[in-house]
């Protein structure tokens, strides 16, 4: 709106106030209000209660004489009455909205009729009140439209300073799987809050913290991983146990759905739960991946229920011993009908999907919804649109800028999921009433320090894994080095094979290509190596609020 002098004002409000509000006003400039009612002098006590309050009232007696103002003055709040002579206050409502779509508007009515509110809502009104209101009902409305955004930072604020105490201190004390996961958890949720409310300045505490505790994770996992494997020390909940932990409990002769987002971080999947609370009540947990934290060990051990030693004992032509990827994911509905068949002792129909793109969104339905018409069917979903996202980052400039951190990475996966076949899916399976597991392989770390590796031909290509003979790095301390393959639960390989996984936020480069890694990996989201965000991931039962 453009700024010129103002029109028709009632008398009163355009003299200051004394006292308290002239005070007020030095300290912060006044929030502007129109207040629009044809019966505008009977609502001066709530006029001058805002005033006290600090913000500048206009009032105004029409809808006409309201929007020639509008189109002169910049106002922050527009109080909007519904039933005056000449232009109702919907009529003026869609004016502005033409004029001004990102005006904020609170409409005020004598009506409670359920279509006048209706109207209302569909034109974008940022509240509603139903006359007659008390003064201190406006101001909350009010508060909450032009405040509450600082509001909401300050408490941010003040709730993160009276805890960071207590999480220095669980962090000191942490020392089991249980304590490692819920410290981990509570940080990432300060993470989110911090930086929707806008609070960047906290956000490096919060990030501090997390450095501290991904060091101390590290060392912990190098120690403590290899006595899991062994049996030496009771494991978590792993990978290897979802299906039976989570799965199982649901079947009977509904079908269920088992949904794996490849490559989910546990912040990725906080922000999701705000689209599907409308649809599912969801019951949260987490689990940790097993190592190395990459699609071919950590989605195979979900869907076979074993670890890579046993998978490669029982199906040495799937799988084997193979040290590159490829091709070692292609069984995994096989894998998954032998779990559930040893776990009931009778064959269970699988349907399985592997989704890399949202293309064929509506085939996908289709076929899906045909398989729910099995009874007692499990119904596996493998959405790999993460995973392809954080690859793709690295190889593009485009995807770098859209996700350059944790924070634009969270926004990114939200859009997807507002906008894609699986979000459309979802609310035909709450529809129908069936239940849906969701969970993910693993999660990724964006790492800032390359760390030199000295290795043979014969390694794999990983940045935060490795296998080969004589690998070397050269900071023992930035990696987990191991020539026991029963350390990780591994096939024995070759003669003199070492496995690496990387520690914190390191990634593996080679001295001979030390500076190229260098400039085009700092800075990427990678995995298979060891750290919170990677190992300790969300699994969820989502239970249709239909039922």
């Amino acid at each position: 709106m453009r700024r010129l002098r103002a029109g028709r004002l009632s008398p009163w409000l355009t003299r200051p106030i004394r006292g308290t509000f002239r005070r007020m006003t030095i300290a912060r400039t006044a929030k502007r209000i129109l207040w629009v009612d044809d019966e505008i002098e009977l609502l001066r006590p709530h006029c001058l209660f805002l005033q006290h309050r600090g913000y500048h009232v206009d009032a105004i007696s029409n809808g006409d004489d309201a929007l020639t103002l509008l189109r002169k003055e910049p106002y922050d709040l527009v109080l909007l009455d519904e039933q005056m002579p000449g232009r109702r206050g919907l009529e003026v409502l869609e004016v502005l909205r033409r004029e001004d779509p990102h005006a904020r508007v609170v409409m005020v009515t004598k009506s409670e009729d359920d279509r006048t509110m209706t109207e209302a809502i569909e034109r974008r009104v940022d509240d509603y009140l139903v006359k007659p209101t008390s003064p201190r009902q406006v101001l909350s409305v009010v508060t909450r439209i032009l405040e509450g955004h600082s509001i909401r930072q300050q408490q941010a604020a003040q709730d993160f300073a009276g805890r960071f105490s207590r999480l220095s201190a669980l962090h000191e004390t942490a020392r089991t799987a249980t304590e490692f996961a819920a410290l981990f958890s509570e940080l990432t949720d300060w993470h989110i809050h911090l930086a929707a409310a806008g609070e960047r300045g906290l956000l490096d505490s919060v990030s501090s913290q997390m450095d501290d505790l991904r060091k101390d994770f590290g060392h912990w996992i190098k120690a403590i991983y290899p006595r899991w494997m062994r049996g030496e020390e009771e494991p978590p909940l792993f990978s290897t146990d979802l299906v039976e932990r989570y799965l199982l409990l649901l079947l009977g002769e509904d079908p269920v759905l088992l949904v794996v987002l490849d490559c989910m971080r546990l912040d990725q999947w906080r922000v999701l739960p705000p689209l599907l609370n409308p649809l599912f009540e969801i019951t949260e947990g987490l689990h940790y991946s097993i190592l190395p934290t990459a699609t071919p060990y950590s989605r195979n051990a979900i869907f076979s229920g074993w670890f890579p030693d046993r998978i490669s004992h029982d199906y040495p032509d799937w799988w084997g011993a193979r040290d590159e990827e490829g091709g070692m994911n292609d069984f995994e509905d096989r894998l998954l009908a032998g779990q559930l068949e040893r776990l009931t002792g009778r064959k269970v129909p699988v349907h399985y999907e592997k989704v890399f793109s949202d293309r064929e969104g509506e085939r996908l339905r289709t076929r899906v919804n045909s398989a729910l018409n099995t009874k007692g069917s499990v119904v596996a979903l493998v959405f790999n649109f993460m995973d392809l996202l954080i690859h793709t980052r690295g190889e593009s400039p485009v995807f770098l800028e859209m996700a350059r951190d944790e924070i634009a990475l969270r926004d990114l996966t939200r859009s997807w999921m507002e906008r894609s076949s699986l979000f459309q899916l979802f609310g035909e399976i709450a529809g129908q009433g069936y239940r849906v597991v969701v969970t993910t392989d693993h999660g990724s770390i964006q790492c800032n320090r390359p760390t030199t590796i000295h290795a043979r031909k014969d390694a794999t290509s990983n940045l935060r894994y490795k296998f080969g003979q004589n690998l070397q790095p050269e900071e023992p301390s930035s990696a987990l080095v191991t020539a026991d393959p029963a350390d990780l639960r591994f096939p024995t390989g070759r003669m003199g094979t070492k496995y690496v996984r990387a520690l914190e936020d390191f990634f593996l480069v080679y001295p001979t290509k030390l500076r190229e890694y260098q400039s085009r990996y700092r800075g990427s989201f990678l995995h298979g190596g060891i750290s919170p965000e990677e190992m300790i991931v969300p699994v969820a039962t989502l239970t249709p609020r239909s039922r």
